[in-house]
């Protein structure tokens, strides 16, 4: 069973059932980004003006949306985001570097190996939505 969550700036959250996450809230006290420990989330963000982005922040990564739909699964030792639609810059918690990823496209993030965009297996992709409900 999975948990959804509305939030009052066009953020829908989705969790998995046992989805370990804390929302945090930026100066103004909207819901800004989720540190993602552990399962996994998925994030609809409507587009919005000024550019604000909400970021989902996981051990080894760091996902920021610029309106879009996507899954973040987090597990020991590597974090996997897959973009729906829309799309989402993806780097890792420490560093600067990142990609974007575009509808269908998915990356992990694991220690040690490149940041490297995949567009994902129909299979995967039924997967990990239909642990969210999807």
């Amino acid at each position: 069973m999975t948990q959804t969550l509305h939030c009052e700036v066009g953020i829908t959250i989705v969790a998995e059932n046992g989805a370990r996450y804390n929302l945090q809230s930026g100066r103004n006290g909207r819901v800004d980004a989720v540190e993602l420990s552990g399962k996994a989330l998925l994030i609809e963000a409507l587009p919005k003006s000024g550019g604000n982005k909400f970021q989902v922040i996981t051990p080894q990564a760091i996902a920021a949306v610029r309106g879009t739909k996507w899954a973040v699964d987090v597990a020991a030792d590597k974090t996997s985001v897959f973009v729906v639609n829309g799309r989402v810059a993806v780097g890792r918690r420490t560093g600067s570097h990142s990609i974007t990823l575009r509808p269908g496209e998915g990356v992990d993030v694991e220690a040690g190996a490149p940041l490297t965009v995949k567009r994902w297996a129909p299979a995967r992709v039924a997967a990990l939505l239909a642990r969210l409900g999807q």
